[in-house]
């Protein structure tokens, strides 16, 4: 699919991407570090999935279009890994506030440019193959959003009954099919109103989603035009609708300014996701259902998914031996021993991972409980630099 240039290049001006990439990724440690966490770090290629992030979307915005919001620990890291960004546009949060803090700061900087801009909002750790399908689906958000007060989440064919993601529940098709002035909006990428958000279920109710063709995974990814996130703030979330108007102002005085006013606002947020201070509670939202390859990339055994296995199941990044050894995975970024390779005897469904200072072995079915690992490491002061 050739995604259309001249419809991108005909609202290039008023198009924006902010991507936020404070997360500390946990899950992935001992590669994943507060400094450098799972969005910086080359988990699969040559180049880091933020880098990953802006590379899918500088062909459909401009450079000085990309907005990065980071967290302090990482700000540097970020700045070193895009110098194609203007240093201006990587803003680092004072504090963790989470999605719907960060969001409304990212809105705040586009309005601050543009008034009359139209922002996707993006993470800095999914994995998107497809990359061509993705854009075309920003391009026909992009369009609807627009020409509509719409706030658009990109809904993710689900592949299995995962019990790991939100579900979104899908209802009648935007435009309609007929009869609608707005019909002309409705590109190659269908969108839907959505009914519901709905939290992670169990396995049983995941498997009746699935099976029912009615809902998508919530990917967390979100398009909308400035004005059209303010109005809904202003309704929904009052204290971050005028956070927003002071972040704005903040914003157009100067870079000094603007971290200041930051300093002095982020610690009394209140901490709350974007989807449960507004897209649980708003009434004009449409899902973009999407047909690219996505992949969230939570854990490690997540990732197994997109290495080369050997006829046992497992896979690797480094040369391995086994015997009598299923569904492991050995990845080592150890860079004086990088070609060592790693012998498994009789060990099942494991991980196997290397780097310079420690060496984590763990079962596959204790990957959620790495966070569990690292508030013990904390309280140790003599491994306190393993974080």
């Amino acid at each position: 699919m050739n995604f259309d240039m001249n419809e991108a290049a005909g609202s290039l001006n008023n198009r924006y991407v902010v991507i936020m990439a404070g997360g500390r990724g946990e899950r992935f440690w001992p590669v994943s570090r507060q400094a450098t966490p799972k969005q910086l770090i080359k988990l699969l290629g040559a180049r880091s999935l933020l880098q990953q992030a802006v590379d899918r979307v500088l062909p459909v915005v401009e450079a000085d279009h990309i907005f990065i919001i980071t967290n302090r620990q990482q700000a540097d890291a970020v700045r070193r890994q895009l110098p194609e960004l203007p240093d201006e546009n990587i803003i680092a949060e004072p504090v963790g506030r989470d999605t719907c803090a960060a969001v409304t700061l990212g809105a705040a900087l586009v309005a601050a440019r543009n008034p009359q801009g139209v922002m996707a909002v993006l993470s800095a750790d999914h994995l998107i193959p497809t990359v061509e399908l993705f854009r075309q689906t920003l391009l026909d958000a992009w369009s609807v959003a627009e020409e509509s007060e719409a706030l658009i989440t990109l809904g993710i064919q689900p592949t299995e009954p995962s019990t790991g993601f939100g579900y979104i529940r899908l209802g009648e098709a935007f435009p309609p099919e007929t009869g609608s002035p707005t019909a002309a909006l409705k590109k190659s990428t269908p969108f839907f109103k959505a009914l519901a958000f709905v939290e992670k279920p169990n396995l049983e109710t995941a498997e009746k989603y699935l099976a029912s063709g009615d809902y998508r995974w919530n990917a967390g990814m979100f398009l909308w035009s400035c004005e059209t996130l303010f109005k809904n703030l202003r309704q929904h979330q009052p204290l971050m609708a005028d956070a927003f108007l002071r972040w704005k102002a903040a914003a157009c005085a100067s870079a000094d300014h603007l971290k200041q006013t930051l300093e002095e606002d982020y610690p009394g947020i209140t901490k709350i996701s974007i989807d449960f201070a507004l897209m649980e509670k708003a009434h004009n939202i449409l899902v973009a259902d999407t047909s690219f390859e996505w992949d969230d990339l939570g854990s490690w055994p997540a990732l197994m998914r997109h290495l080369q296995h050997d006829g046992a199941g497992n896979c690797s990044n480094t040369p391995f031996i086994c015997l009598d050894s299923d569904e492991n995975l050995v990845f080592d970024v150890r860079r004086k021993l990088s070609r060592t390779p790693t012998a498994l005897l009789g060990i099942q469904k494991s991980l196997v991972i290397f780097t310079d200072d420690v060496t984590l072995i763990a079962h596959q079915s204790q990957s959620q409980r790495i966070k569990e690992l690292l508030a013990k490491i904390s309280q140790s002061s003599e491994y306190q630099h393993l974080l």
